[in-house]
């Protein structure tokens, strides 16, 4: 794995040996692509951050600060390598679950990734609900901001229409899904693909 672009682009990224599934580089291209100037000046959470890719990558592309929330020790510990590693100022490493995290967290953040793990089998902890109900996680939110999921493709959430959360846009890549949520007020239109 590598840093795409920026000023840390090229740059090779540390996985932590605990992750099972490290976001491809395609993937991640493709929602740079997708987000384009947004990034410029975000202020970015990276939730369940594993390698810290995408928090890395908003940083080298002029993210303005980045949280890093990873509970495995070694990975915490691997994000931190990488942040010094690519030269990269404005990160942060919280090594703590999400939930304790969002509990206690404060501030504004424009672009929230979380890649929890996959619920592909009976069991499996529902990460995709438990972070849409997540009443800390949208006092998070910035005006305007955006959250951007990946999951298994199966379990992609489908925001109800009484949901603060609308799909902005969805996309699959092999079994994974990208799926970008905002939170609108009743009165708000629909957020419009074109215009992320």
């Amino acid at each position: 794995m590598r840093i795409i672009s920026g000023k840390a682009g090229g740059i090779p990224i540390a996985v932590p040996r605990s992750l099972l599934r490290p976001t491809a580089d395609r993937v991640r291209e493709a929602v740079f692509s997708i987000l384009g100037a947004r990034v410029e000046g975000a202020a970015v959470l990276d939730l369940f951050a594993g390698s810290g890719s995408y928090g890395l990558e908003c940083l080298s592309r002029g993210a303005r600060s980045a949280v890093f929330v990873e509970s495995d020790r070694g990975g915490a510990a691997v994000i931190a390598q990488n942040l010094a590693k690519a030269r990269l100022a404005g990160g942060s490493v919280a090594g703590a679950s999400v939930e304790s995290w969002l509990k206690r967290a404060a501030g504004a953040f424009d672009l929230v990734f979380a890649d929890p793990p996959y619920e592909k089998k009976p069991g499996d902890r529902d990460w995709n609900t438990l972070l849409l109900e997540s009443a800390p996680l949208r006092a998070l939110m910035a005006p305007g901001g955006l959250l951007v999921l990946e999951t298994f493709f199966k379990s992609a959430p489908k925001p109800a229409a009484d949901s603060p959360w609308q799909t902005a846009d969805e996309r699959r890549y092999g079994d994974s899904a990208l799926v970008f949520l905002q939170l609108q007020s009743p009165d708000a239109p629909a957020p419009d693909p074109a215009a992320l």
